[in-house]
């Protein structure tokens, strides 16, 4: 049996996320479904983005996993952070912070949708474990700004992984599949 590619993303939780993070959210998990047959997309589990993300890669024949933490287990539907397309809910038991560190660590690579500070953690911990990094631009939310910063893709001055940044929702999911095949082969 082929390994799966497990593609992880970080996005806003907000119950209202900007207008142009879920379009792009949205056009991102459609995308990426079309690889749904070796893809399992990986968030947070939570509403906003990881929300409508999810919701278009299931209804494109995608399965999600959401990594729960332990403030979400007990939401129910109607909750605005509830997501309904976790087709794997893991509850956690951990707290949002630490559970970032499992998302991100189970990912072949990981996708920044556009966020606050937590998704910004989540980017930086991708940087940092060198899990192949894409970051969609154009949301709206602080994290749009991580390239003014960067030098070169990089995050800080060790140069430990190259991030891709870009504005295309497609692009960002095709990056994600080609680099998370790469690194399954050269595991």
């Amino acid at each position: 049996m082929e390994r799966p590619l497990i593609v992880g993303i970080a996005g806003s939780s907000d119950p209202n996320p900007t207008p142009k993070s879920i379009e792009k959210a949205r056009r991102f998990g459609e995308k990426l479904s079309e690889h749904g047959e070796e893809v399992f997309l990986i968030s947070g589990g939570d509403g906003g983005l990881m929300r409508v993300a999810s919701e278009a890669f299931v209804k494109g024949g995608g399965k999600t996993i959401g990594i729960l933490p332990i403030e979400d287990e007990g939401r129910v539907p109607g909750d605005p952070r509830y997501n309904p397309y976790n087709t794997i809910p893991i509850l956690s038991g951990m707290t949002f912070q630490s559970r970032s560190i499992m998302l991100v660590r189970s990912s072949h690579s990981f996708v920044v949708l556009g966020g606050g500070a937590g998704t910004l953690i989540e980017a930086f911990l991708a940087y940092i474990y060198r899990i192949p990094l894409i970051i969609l631009t154009g949301t709206g939310y602080i994290t749009d700004r991580l390239e003014d910063f960067a030098q070169d893709g990089h995050l800080d001055h060790r140069k430990v992984n190259k991030a891709i940044f870009t504005d295309d929702p497609e692009e960002a999911a095709e990056k994600a599949y080609q680099l998370a095949k790469q690194r399954v082969r050269t595991a």
